[in-house]
């Protein structure tokens, strides 16, 4: 009768230890599965929610500078060269179109104007001769050849006329007024559009010659930010897009720009320009300065859910989803844009129709770690 006793005894001790073993293996393959109990469920919060396709935007962050294209980066120069008598230019200072910039003088100016009223009167009597022997000529009172000198001194004279003309316009002499009572030794300089100095070259007194560059000026209508964009970003960019940027030391001032060209050149640090037009100048953009910008970019049926559905665990991000009325699974996922408080889901196309914790994930966090830690 003991043996027989002993041997029940030991049926039953392993009886109970392959169901406790059992137990523990089902355990062990549902490590992120959390039960609640109905107290449990009485004393918390737990919403759920479908996850749902819609337009979600994110914002590519990048940087440049402010730029002025060729066109409105003017070098003032003297076509005839000249010594600088004065000029109140400095860099930075604004100047209007028309207004004086710089006043130059050189014995030359003067001798222009003398060739130009020198040949201005020849031309009178050379036009009075030719028309003189052109009368002659057609009655046969004149002989040709000397008819044809005296078209060819008119016509000469012509020439070299409209040549100084060209010349004293040049450097802003009016040849219309001009006359031998108003002769000058010195020419200004004039401003050709209103915008401001961004560098002055020369100082009063010295020689100019004609490639010498005096100034340059900036046209700030149409100043504009050039940008880097790094190439898987580009794809999102286009003509008319909205850009809002910023200085550094003031982050807070916005302002809004317009994407007018999108670079199609490739550099080494695999980067394109990307530029821009403000809607509004503002003076105190300078050529040079460095800007961060934010561009909204569209993504068009993004599966999204609300932020406080992901929950972050040991590096990672995760859902919960409602398996039955008491159980809650956890599951891993890769997220994407964060706009409004939606947040996207990457590769998640199995939770589309699954009922996603919504309000409370961290809650269910929390009794997942508890249990798993008894």
């Amino acid at each position: 009768m003991r043996i027989i006793f002993c041997i029940l005894i030991s049926l039953l001790l392993c009886c109970g230890s392959e169901s406790k073993k059992t137990e523990n293996e089902k355990d062990a393959l549902r490590p992120n599965t959390v039960s609640l109990n109905p107290t449990q469920l009485k004393n918390v919060t737990i919403t759920t929610g479908i996850p749902e396709r819609s337009t979600i935007s994110r914002t590519v962050k990048v940087n440049g500078k402010i730029d002025v294209p060729p066109q409105n980066l003017v070098s003032i120069s003297v076509p005839l060269g000249g010594y600088l008598r004065s000029t109140q230019l400095l860099p930075g200072m604004h100047v209007k179109k028309g207004e004086v910039i710089a006043v130059l003088e050189d014995p030359q100016y003067i001798e222009l104007q003398q060739n130009f009223l020198m040949a201005k009167s020849k031309l009178e009597m050379a036009e009075a001769e030719f028309l003189r022997q052109k009368e002659l000529n057609q009655s046969k009172a004149s002989s040709d050849k000397v008819y044809q000198i005296a078209k060819s001194d008119y016509e000469n004279l012509k020439i070299s006329l409209a040549a100084l003309s060209e010349k004293l316009g040049m450097i802003n002499i009016d040849t219309k007024t001009l006359n031998e009572s108003n002769l000058t030794k010195s020419i200004k300089l004039y401003a050709p559009f209103d915008g401001y100095v961004s560098a002055v070259n020369v100082n009063i007194g010295k020689y100019l010659n004609p490639s010498d560059v005096l100034f340059e000026l900036v046209n700030p209508l149409d100043i504009h930010l050039n940008l880097i964009v790094f190439e898987k970003d580009l794809s999102s960019l286009a003509i008319g897009q909205r850009v809002t940027a910023f200085t550094n030391s003031n982050p807070d001032k916005k302002y809004n720009c317009e994407i007018l060209l999108v670079s199609q050149n490739i550099s080494s640090d695999r980067s394109a320009e990307v530029h821009c037009h403000f809607e509004k100048y503002d003076k105190s953009l300078l050529p040079g300065m460095y800007m961060n910008a934010e561009i909204s970019v569209q993504n068009q049926n993004a599966l999204i859910v609300p932020e406080s559905a992901i929950v972050a665990y040991q590096g990672k991000n995760y859902v919960f989803i409602l398996e039955s009325a008491e159980n809650y699974s956890m599951r891993a996922v890769e997220t994407g844009i964060i706009e409004n408080g939606l947040i996207e889901l990457l590769n998640a196309e199995d939770l589309i129709e699954k009922k996603v914790v919504t309000e409370g994930a961290y809650t269910l966090l929390m009794a997942l770690k508890n249990t798993s830690e008894n």
